[in-house]
């Protein structure tokens, strides 16, 4: 009698119990899915939740920030005292020690009013970090002390008092530069990530350092 060849191993009566394997391993892997897709529900609410709420609280801690702020810095210059005050009581002269013109080549100025003192008004304007802004010199006490008004339109509007002191001291002339700066929400906001104070200091630090510069160069 010939016996029947079974196929590759293959038994017939196997095939019921690997196909019930089969469901049972795709039964189990969308039993996996769904609780995945149920953690995922519960999971991600909480943590976009959290997200949220560290982004409210920093909006309201930078909302409790002053609304502004002074910086000043000082050097001395080996220059007479009446030198030193023109470069500052001349708006023209800015442009020789001044970073806005420095570090933005595109900036175009305008000058009115008288050539320097009170109400001299220079306007300037740049597709650079220097923006647009008014500056109005609204107190000059020579040779001593000149204050000068700045409306800034780009990249923001805000409104800065610069004060400049100057004294003499002995063979040389101290210059004290303040500015009493404006601080809008969105400094306040960059403000918890950056030391405003701090930037504009460097700003400050820079413009003091051509200025003494340019007054000890020039005859």
């Amino acid at each position: 009698m010939t016996r029947s060849k079974k196929p590759n191993g293959f038994y017939a009566g196997a095939f019921p119990y690997q196909l019930a394997g089969q469901q049972s391993r795709i039964a189990n892997l969308d039993s996996q899915k769904a609780r995945a897709d149920t953690l995922a529900e519960k999971v991600i609410p909480k943590i976009a939740l959290s997200v949220l709420a560290v982004i409210v609280a920093f909006l309201l801690f930078a909302a409790t920030k002053p609304n502004s702020f002074r910086v000043q810095r000082s050097i001395s210059i080996q220059a007479p005292q009446e030198k030193v005050f023109a470069f500052i009581n001349d708006l023209h002269s800015w442009e020789a020690w001044s970073d806005e013109s420095q570090d933005d080549r595109t900036v175009q100025k305008t000058y009115r009013g008288p050539v320097n003192g009170i109400g001299a008004m220079a306007e300037w304007h740049g597709s650079g970090r220097a923006g647009a802004a008014n500056m109005l010199i609204t107190e000059s006490v020579a040779p001593s002390k000149v204050s000068v008004k700045v409306d800034w339109l780009k990249p923001f509007k805000a409104h800065n008092l610069n004060e400049f002191t100057i004294r003499a001291q002995g063979d040389q002339t101290e210059v004290t530069w303040s500015i009493q700066a404006s601080n809008l929400y969105a400094m306040k906001v960059v403000g918890i990530f950056v030391d405003m104070q701090s930037e504009f200091g460097k700003h400050m630090e820079s413009a003091l350092k051509n200025l003494k510069s340019v007054a000890e160069n020039k005859g």
